[in-house]
């Protein structure tokens, strides 16, 4: 019982943490301007032209932070408040996701496995929480076994993504210093702004942990 609670627990706790450390350091660093007026636009057009990628669009979304390229269509989608403003938070989101399409162009290995396997991954995902809503609705012990172990798919996509989104930040930073994007007293900023972004995904790994030790302590022995 003592296992549940705290797993459960744990279920809670590490992404509201997480949710909430994210939103704080992004609204602080979007009340700071980056002291060299250039948008999120600019931020990310100047990283791309420079290592020949100008071919990809820049292109606004809705949203608060829904940033992200999209190798496929070679699109490259920024929220308002980063295509539009000229604060930290807008560089080092702009930068991060430029990143991603830097890592597509020169062939990133985590980048290429995490874009192979996320169709599969993502199905196999979904699948899981459906079968194990199922077992849980109608009592069925084995089904919840199953879900839970189906949850894998999840928890390999998660680790497949971590050292493609550590990578992508510590490209970003690297190009903002290498092109001068942003004044010499924000940089700390940027780093704090990438931290904050990097921890929800160590987040989502230790939290998959804490549901699938939840499920398998919960119905430890049951059998039906």
């Amino acid at each position: 019982m003592e296992v549940c609670i705290i797993t459960f627990a744990l279920m809670l706790i590490i992404p509201l943490i997480s949710t909430i450390r994210l939103n704080v350091t992004y609204r602080s660093c979007l009340k700071r301007d980056n002291g060299k007026g250039l948008t999120g636009y600019d931020v990310a057009k100047k990283i791309l032209d420079s290592n020949g990628l100008g071919d990809i669009y820049i292109v606004e979304t809705a949203g608060t932070m829904t940033d992200a390229y999209e190798s496929g269509r070679r699109v490259l989608r920024l929220s308002h408040d980063v295509f539009h403003g000229t604060s930290v938070a807008a560089a080092a989101i702009a930068a991060h996701e430029a990143g991603h399409a830097v890592q597509d162009a020169k062939d990133y290995s985590w980048f290429r496995v995490r874009h192979t396997i996320a169709p599969s991954v993502q199905l196999g995902e979904k699948a899981s929480y459906i079968i194990l809503i199922v077992g849980l609705i109608l009592g069925i012990i084995n089904l919840v076994y199953i879900g839970v172990a189906l949850m894998i798919f999840g928890l390999i996509f998660e680790l497949v993504t971590l050292p493609c989104e550590l990578d992508a930040s510590k490209r970003g930073y690297a190009l903002i210093e290498e092109y001068d994007l942003i004044d010499e007293d924000n940089k700390p900023y940027v780093s704090k702004m990438l931290r904050a972004a990097a921890f929800t995904y160590i987040a989502a790994i230790l939290t998959t942990l804490a549901q699938m030790a939840y499920y398998i302590a919960r119905y430890s022995g049951r059998r039906r």
